[in-house]
């Protein structure tokens, strides 16, 4: 047993001391050998999901560039967010900013860290799900791993064509109210200031507002803050 948990494994992706890369270990059971799955497997998956996403891999902490105040203003407090992850990170406000950025550069430190996390792009994700409220089977399988995952991630919240819908309303509330509950760690990126999700519905905007206190960054709509537009020129 200990000369198999001593062996080097080849799995990629992500460095577990636990396993040494092999996804498994060797333990005791009732005096025979026995594997057990270690939990970076959880983590692997994880990484795994987000890439699948086609986020941009460059959205890490390292590389945000923080040359303005309210720029240094969010590196600042997701590195505070980094020091103790047991709450919830609100950014919300002006499009093209870097909250994206901000946002996935915090999962992507959890991950190495060895938290599970989840991505979920709300715009997709919320069409989808609602697609299937009628199916109970499907539905659960979509909605219960975004309720109980270590960490998870909401981009775009309430992002649409329209005001978001009671069904909207209804979907955000349980998957919120079930990881306000369960005391999990939660980041949200949205383009709307907390105060106007508040506005919409307080259930959701009141428990957002409770566990993210100390990381609520709204930014100010402003297009000089797009980054989006920098690069346009005039003639």
């Amino acid at each position: 047993m200990e000369a198999f948990n001593a062996t080097e494994g080849d799995l990629k992706g992500y460095n577990c001391k636990i396993c040494k890369n092999r996804g498994c270990i060797a333990i005791l059971v009732d005096g025979v050998m026995a594997m057990k799955q270690c939990k970076c497997v959880k983590v692997r998956k994880s990484i795994r999901l987000m890439k699948e996403t086609g986020i941009n891999p460059d959205y890490k902490l390292a590389n945000f560039k923080a040359a303005a105040d309210w720029q240094r203003n969010l590196l600042e407090a997701a590195k505070r967010f980094l020091q103790s992850p047991n709450c919830w990170f609100y950014a919300g406000g002006q499009v093209g900013s870097g909250k994206t950025h901000i946002c996935t550069g915090i999962v992507r430190e959890l991950l190495q860290q060895g938290y599970p996390a989840r991505y979920m792009l709300w715009r997709d994700a919320s069409v989808k799900i609602k697609a299937v409220v009628n199916k109970p089977e499907e539905y659960a399988a979509l909605v219960e791993p975004l309720k109980t995952i270590n960490i998870l991630y909401i981009d775009d919240f309430f992002k649409s064509n329209a005001e978001p819908t009671s069904a909207d309303f209804n979907l955000a509330f349980e998957i919120l109210n079930a990881r306000y509950n369960r005391k999990l760690v939660t980041i949200i990126s949205s383009e709307y200031y907390l105060d106007e999700v508040i506005q919409l519905n307080p259930s959701i905007g009141s428990r957002i507002y409770e566990r993210s206190i100390g990381f609520q960054l709204n930014i100010t709509r402003n297009s000089d803050r797009n980054y989006r537009l920098q690069k346009i020129t005039r003639l």
